[in-house]
Formats: structure tokens, C-alpha cells, sequence
């Protein structure tokens, strides 16, 4: 078994196998002449064969022990008619959903054929790791939490504080339930798809999922969660799921009974306190800060051996608590690589 399936599993392997968020992106010089070439960011994302180069780059450059679909979480909403564009500088613009008609107005049934290029970018994936020599690399697909995408929907795009979309929760329950209810149903018909498709792991990214209460964090985070992992386990048993809430804290324990494999940790969070609230087998995933990377030399690795040191002999898989930022030097992730790699 590939060593992230065996971390997956309920193994504590170690050295643990590693794989960074956002690892095929801008800090890549090869990733920008790609980007450079396409005219927006939703063409790049739905271009089979130049979303699978950029997929396999980092692979190529540092032999990670997985390959993450590239695309965005936004791209499933786009694909229920959804209107979205990637603006230089400002990032993704949503039209802003609040009211029955705009809910009514996303469509389950255009998904499949919409998504239909990412498929085919998970297939070729999956292929070239076998051609290139990387048939040891798990290949992870991967959606956006129902939470967090409506945060996008709801607000137009990115906010400080989700006002919005935390106000509809409270004062349009029935509303803010139905988009929910949307969001769940089409984010198990996708993921079901990239298993389908070849993904060998999944991961679920609730990037905004510590904004809210701990009520509406146990009826909008931790209750699609269960629904989503019940719904792939019954169709595709044996493939886990990393669940990511992000500065979840003390929901966390909460968030890892829907059944997740795996719960990737912040930044925030003490990786140490938060795997100690976690059942044995649930493996953890994290948490270096990207800025770490940053920096590297003797503050990346002091860091990362906290880390290491803190996870050392339970499931664990080394992984940075939030993304890759544009400005990281590709020196400092091999430098990392090397690190976590030598245990």
C-alpha cells in the first residue's frame, strides 16, 4: 500500500509521507509559464492536459508523496451555473446569492457535463504518475466544504469576516439550508466522480469553517461533513477522507465523529493538542506555517522538528497548516523535503 494510503489507514508510519497545499502554483517557475499562456484561471482549471502538467510539476520537482488534483473549490459552483471570474489582484468575484430565486437558479443537472474536463485532468493524472515513474504518488481529489463555498457565494467573493453569509445562517435559516442542501448533493456526485475518475484519496476544505458559533459549526460544517462521508464510504469503501476545518479548535474533536481519516490542522493550532483530543486512528495532517517556508534555514527547521517530534509515532502526514504563498523560494520546500524525509 502507497505509504499516504497506509497514514490514511491508521498506520503510523515514519518518516511520515508529506505533501504540501498549493504545492503546484505561482512559486513554481514552471507553473507560471504555463499560467502564462492561458487567458484566465477557470480555462487553466478546465484544460485537461495543462491542469494535469501543473498537477504533476511538483511531483516531478520534489517526488511528494501525493499529487493533489489542481483546480479551485470554486469550480464546482461554476459548474451549477453559478457565475465566477478570477480578477489579477482582487481574486475570485461571485455574483452575491441572497434570496430563493438565486438558490432555485443553480442547476444539479449541468454538473456532470461541466466538470467533465477535470475528469479527464484526474485521468491523465493518474495515468503520468504511472508513466513517469511515480506509481508509489496518491493521487487526491478534492472539494471545497458546502460552508465555505457558500461563504464565497453568498458574499461575491471573498470577506474579512463572512457578515453575510453568517447573517443569512441566523436570520434566513430556511434559505441559507436550502443552498446548503444543494451544496452537500453536488459535492458527493463530485467527489464520487474524481473516484471514479481515478482519485485514490479525497480531501474536503473548510477553509472558513472556524467563523462560525459552535451551533452553526455542528448545522453547517459538521453535518454535511457526515452526510458527504457516509454518502462516499457507501459508494466507494476504502477511500478516505481528509477533512480540513480550518481553525476549528475545540470543535475539532467534534468534526473528526463524521468519520473523516484524516483532519488537517491550522496554523493556529497546537498540532500536539489537537491530535490529542483525536481517537488513535484518525491520523492528522499539518501544520507548518507556509511563512516558515518562507524563511527557512534554522526557523523552517525548527518548526518543522516540533512538528515531527510532536507526531512521532502516531498517523500522521507532514503538510503545512494553510497553502504554499507565491513568494516561497522552491529551495527552501526541497530543503523541507529533505528534513521531514530524514524523520
Amino acid at each position: 500500500m502507497k505509504r499516504l494510503l497506509r497514514a490514511l489507514s491508521g498506520e503510523a508510519v515514519w518518516p511520515p509521507p508529506v505533501w504540501l497545499m498549493r504545492q503546484a502554483g505561482r512559486y513554481l517557475p514552471e507553473y507560471r509559464a504555463v499560467r502564462a499562456g492561458v487567458k484566465d484561471f477557470v480555462a487553466l482549471c478546465t484544460t485537461p492536459e495543462l491542469a494535469a502538467e501543473v498537477t504533476l510539476q511538483p511531483i516531478r520537482r520534489y517526488g511528494f508523496d501525493a499529487a493533489i488534483l489542481f483546480s479551485d473549490i470554486l469550480m464546482l459552483p461554476w459548474a451549477l451555473g453559478h457565475g465566477l471570474e478570477f480578477k489579477e489582484g482582487e481574486g475570485p468575484v461571485l455574483p452575491k446569492l441572497r434570496d430563493e430565486a438565486a438558490v432555485a437558479a443553480l442547476d444539479p443537472a449541468r454538473v456532470a457535463e461541466k466538470v467533465a474536463p477535470i475528469m479527464e485532468t484526474v485521468r491523465l493524472v493518474r495515468s503520468g504518475l504511472v508513466r513517469e515513474g511515480f506509481a508509489e504518488t496518491t493521487l487526491i481529489g478534492f472539494a471545497g466544504a458546502p460552508f465555505t463555498v457558500a461563504c464565497y457565494m453568498v458574499e461575491g467573493g471573498g470577506s474579512k469576516d463572512f457578515a453575510a453569509v453568517r447573517g443569512m445562517a441566523y436570520s434566513r435559516p430556511e434559505l441559507f439550508q436550502q443552498l446548503m442542501n444543494v451544496l452537500t448533493d453536488a459535492t458527493i456526485e463530485y467527489l464520487s466522480a474524481q473516484v471514479i475518475a481515478g482519485a485514490e484519496a479525497l480531501m474536503l476544505f473548510d477553509s472558513w469553517a472556524g467563523v462560525l458559533s459552535p451551533s452553526l459549526f455542528r448545522a453547517h460544517v459538521i453535518a454535511p461533513a457526515a452526510r458527504i462521508v457516509a454518502a462516499l464510504k457507501e459508494r466507494h469503501p476504502g477511500v478516505p477522507l481528509i477533512g480540513f476545518p480550518r481553525l476549528a479548535g475545540v470543535m475539532t474533536l467534534d468534526y473528526a465523529a463524521t468519520g473523516v481519516d484524516a483532519v488537517g490542522v491550522d496554523t493556529g493550532s497546537d498540532i500536539a493538542a489537537v491530535a490529542a483530543m483525536l481517537p488513535a486512528h484518525v491520523a492528522v495532517q499539518g501544520n507548518l506555517d507556509p511563512l516558515a517556508v518562507v524563511a527557512g534555514g534554522k526557523a523552517m527547521e525548527a518548526e518543522a522538528m516540533g512538528i515531527l517530534n510532536a507526531m512521532r509515532g502516531r498517523p500522521f502526514i507532514f503538510n503545512l497548516g494553510h497553502g504554499i504563498v507565491p513568494q516561497t523560494p522552491p529551495e527552501h520546500v526541497a530543503a523541507l523535503l529533505e528534513l521531514v524525509r530524514a524523520g
